[in-house]
């Protein structure tokens, strides 16, 4: 994954460089404070484990299950900003976007009866920073960074892990109109701490532990207004 984000910063940093030596527009279409909605497909991937202790009379059996698991869920969201010029054919977008909707990630174990657990990722909120270039006097190319969390919940017989946070990296477009109406296309990875629980004694023993890090690839369409 960090390999992803080092070649994705790159390429990224790359086209902005190459095409700032030719780009003549004005940054001032672009400038201001701005809402839009938000609609985004979500792949979740992570790979996860789980660990179950067994103590007999006379031995104690450790057992440890690897698996991959995943989710494509759609979103639907709002993103507030403001893009403050940084010459005629720069700027800076600060901003945060929400996300309401879940992906529900189902983790089996990977052997012969064992308990099945989901983890509940939802509510993402990401707070971000966007070099833009300006392409025209209509559209502009960035790149975004940010600082990502979201709230975990599972089903099953097992403890709720810590919320998570996490890094966002994204390359995208925006269009603005002369009515100030914007169009953003992105697309992106977040990279999130690890999800961690363990069985609860009931149906699942306590001694059984579940982990995964969960990594979010997105794509993104935005509709809004630049005020």
């Amino acid at each position: 994954m960090n390999k992803l984000k080092t070649i994705l910063f790159a390429v990224c940093s790359l086209v902005l460089v190459t095409i700032g030596t030719s780009v003549k527009a004005d940054s001032a279409n672009f400038a201001g404070p701005y809402i839009g909605l938000t609609a985004s497909a979500y792949g979740v991937e992570a790979d996860g484990t789980s660990t179950s202790l067994t103590v007999s009379e006379d031995s104690v059996h450790s057992q440890k299950d690897s698996v991959q698991i995943g989710k494509v869920a759609g979103v639907v969201g709002v993103e507030v900003g403001y893009a403050l010029p940084l010459g005629s054919a720069m700027l800076l977008d600060v901003g945060a976007t929400y996300h309401s909707g879940e992906a529900k990630i189902d983790h089996d174990g990977g052997s012969v009866g064992a308990a099945a657990v989901s983890f509940v990722i939802d509510d993402l909120v990401t707070l971000y920073v966007a070099p833009s270039l300006v392409l025209s006097d209509t559209s502009s190319l960035y790149v975004k960074v940010g600082l990502s969390e979201a709230d975990t919940g599972v089903t099953g017989d097992i403890t709720t892990p810590a919320r998570l946070s996490g890094t966002t990296w994204a390359i995208g477009t925006r269009t603005v109109l002369d009515s100030g109406i914007f169009i953003r296309t992105e697309a992106g990875i977040s990279d999130y701490n690890g999800i961690s629980a363990h069985g609860k004694g009931t149906t699942i023993q306590s001694s059984t532990s579940y982990s995964a890090e969960p990594t979010i690839a997105f794509g993104t369409v935005s509709l809004g207004f630049r005020f």
